[in-house]
């Protein structure tokens, strides 16, 4: 699994390095959101691990230009802050995951190797249900032809249900499997998204199960 490690604490990123490369990693390591940029681009990293507070561009500003130019690589975010909103603000900018410092680095290799995992699950690109049309390549989502834009929280969701092919998927899944649940995530943030999703694809996009959870509808 080849990783890029964006961090401007030299010590502790460079610790982190000689570990993953241990664990059979390949790391590269820069240490400002501009250098982020230009070691990112076309180098096909299967992660990068990104700290929020850098010199220069901010992790925030580096998500947002690594998405604006349809670079999907998985992000894990790094940073010291831990309210709500910045967690909010980075997932809906693009992040995959986060993590709030001081991390368990076993953590982190685990969540690293999901983050792969996801990224396989994916390479199967185009799945049609009804009239809802998603490309994981692309990332993008469609109903009845018309493009729709979801956050990419919205889109994990969306996919998880669509590629469970009109199975019911329960909340408890969807917590682990969407929205990388720990003991403080509230299982309503679920319903959340659920709310999100049908206001943007129509209210028959995801039908709730009573005492099971949701499926995908028609869209």
């Amino acid at each position: 699994m080849k990783v890029l490690l964006v961090d401007d604490e030299v010590r502790m990123v460079t610790a982190l390095s000689r570990g993953l490369v241990a664990d059979g990693f390949t790391v590269d390591v820069v240490h400002d959101g501009v250098s982020a940029l230009t070691a990112s681009a076309g180098a096909g990293y299967d992660a990068i691990v990104l700290d929020i507070m850098l010199p220069g561009l901010s992790g925030y500003d580096v998500l947002k230009r690594l998405r604006g130019r349809d670079d999907h690589t998985p992000v894990l975010v790094l940073s010291a802050k831990d309210g709500d909103y910045d967690l909010a603000d980075a997932l809906d900018l693009g992040a995959d995951d986060y993590l709030v410092k001081p991390f368990s680095y076993v953590v982190l290799v685990a969540r690293l190797r999901a983050l792969s995992r996801r990224g396989r699950e994916q390479a199967t690109s185009a799945v049609v249900v009804g009239e809802l049309a998603l490309d994981s390549a692309r990332r993008t989502v469609q109903r009845s032809g018309t493009r729709v834009e979801l956050t990419p929280r919205e889109f994990r969701l969306l996919e998880y249900l669509m590629r469970a092919d009109g199975a019911v998927v329960s909340k408890l899944d969807l917590l682990e499997r969407v929205f990388d649940a720990d003991p403080d995530t509230h299982p309503n943030v679920v319903e959340v998204y659920v709310g999100y999703l049908r206001r943007k694809l129509g209210r028959d996009s995801v039908v709730t199960v009573r005492g099971g959870g949701y499926r995908i509808g028609a869209g």
